[in-house]
């Protein structure tokens, strides 16, 4: 399914009609699209007009603009995922100290739903969003086997789904929930603890990638102001025109193909 984006005025309306946000889809505001996309030209046309030199090449580059609010919905839902992730880490921890203390999973969300209104002060905060509509569905005598698979089927996390699997399974076989609730907030916890060291390993590199990505244009600016007679075939000459080209094309699959590298999953 393709990826869609949701600002977040509208994912606020959408809570407000009781219409829970599918993680997977954000909707840009036609607003918001157009800002990305003449902001994406503007560095396109910039970039273009240091290796080309030429108002017109430079403005041939502006199209591929139009391709950046579907990158930017991909990194948008990737953080509202991240976040997310962290949030039901903290829904874990309230839940397994309830199930712990005796109470039933069913009235145990109404406890969660009061420590993650201390742990956050706001209420504009997803988990607790998703908590609510939970103790909605347990009132209206649902399962709550039921409110947590539409969770899962919602996020398409896998930490989210696992448990919500899991936790299903011990209610229908009478396993030890309290040891299962713990356990997959142990995982995640841990899960994320690697994804942190791993950041911080990668983290020169992640800065040294940023500095090659731009070290060309810097040089090209460099050698266009100092050295205009050296540079000038590359400008003026069809042959140095689709050097310039193949270049930026270089450049660009270069740092895509970084980014690939880069994101690592655990």
């Amino acid at each position: 399914m393709e990826s869609k984006t949701l600002t977040v005025t509208e994912e606020k309306d959408v809570q407000n009609q009781n219409v829970l946000i599918d993680y997977d889809v954000y909707i840009m505001k036609p607003a918001e699209k157009l800002l990305y996309i003449l902001l994406a030209a503007a560095v396109l046309f910039t970039i273009g007009f240091i290796f080309y030199q030429n108002i017109i090449l430079s403005l041939l580059l502006t199209p591929f603009a139009l391709f950046y609010p579907k990158i930017k919905t991909r990194e948008i839902i990737k953080k509202r995922k991240k976040l997310l992730n962290l949030q039901f880490k903290d829904m874990l921890y309230a839940l397994s100290s309830s199930l712990t203390a005796g109470k039933s999973p069913e009235s145990a969300f109404s406890d969660v739903l009061k420590d993650l209104k201390v742990l956050y002060p706001t209420t504009d905060v997803y988990i607790i969003k998703e908590v609510e509509y939970i103790i909605r569905k347990l009132n209206m005598n649902e399962t709550v086997e039921a409110a947590l698979d539409d969770l899962a089927k919602r996020t398409k996390i896998e930490d989210i789904q696992n448990f919500v699997e899991v936790f299903k399974t011990c209610k229908r076989t009478g396993g030890n929930l309290v040891a299962v609730t713990r356990n997959s907030s142990d995982v995640i916890s841990e899960k994320i603890e690697i994804i942190e060291d791993i950041n911080t390993t990668i983290a020169a590199k992640k800065f040294e990638h940023k500095i090659l990505s731009v070290m060309p244009i810097f040089m090209i600016v460099v050698l266009s102001l100092t050295t205009e007679d050296y540079m000038e075939p590359l400008f003026s000459t069809i042959l140095g025109r689709i050097v310039m080209t193949v270049a930026i094309i270089i450049m660009a699959a270069g740092y895509f193909i970084s980014q690939k590298i880069m994101d690592i999953k655990v």
